[in-house]
């Protein structure tokens, strides 16, 4: 998928979902996660939010990465938080996630979110370079989750 070398990164905010971006992101998805499956009725949902943003980084014409940016009103302010980061293997080390980073950052102070937040996994030293290059500081705080009971009979 990668372009010539000359391409420049540029980033969009997706409004309107198309065949481009559902596909682009169908592709990426699995770069992301092994297990998350795509499903293109909650990517509808993701763009027609109100919460969410989706961010998409093409070089050239090709989708090669995408971000979502969620932002939330707390008794304590806006507050947002940086998700699904995806960058397609063959483009990595270009600045594409770094842009894609960049503009979700811009658009939350451009809506007064007090502060931004990201997890990542340990084992993605690239990425917590990158977030650490942009300002994000590691933060003393354990992270918990909670999962619905599966129904698996």
């Amino acid at each position: 998928m990668a372009e010539g070398n000359d391409a420049e990164v540029t980033i969009d905010i997706v409004d309107v979902l198309d065949d481009g971006v559902r596909a682009a992101v169908e592709r990426l998805l699995p770069q992301l996660s092994r297990s998350a499956a795509f499903d293109g009725q909650t990517l509808a949902w993701v763009v027609a939010h109100e919460a969410t943003t989706l961010f998409v980084a093409r070089l050239g014409d090709a989708v090669v990465g995408a971000l979502t940016l969620v932002m939330y009103p707390l008794p304590t302010g806006l507050r947002a938080h940086i998700d699904d980061v995806v960058v397609d293997d063959d483009v990595r080390g270009r600045g594409v996630g770094e842009a894609l980073v960049r503009a979700a950052l811009e658009r939350a102070v451009e809506v007064g979110a007090r502060t931004v937040d990201l997890t990542s996994r340990p084992s993605r030293e690239a990425a917590i370079r990158l977030y650490e290059r942009v300002g994000f500081r590691r933060r003393d705080s354990t992270l918990f989750r909670w999962e619905p009971p599966r129904d698996d009979g």
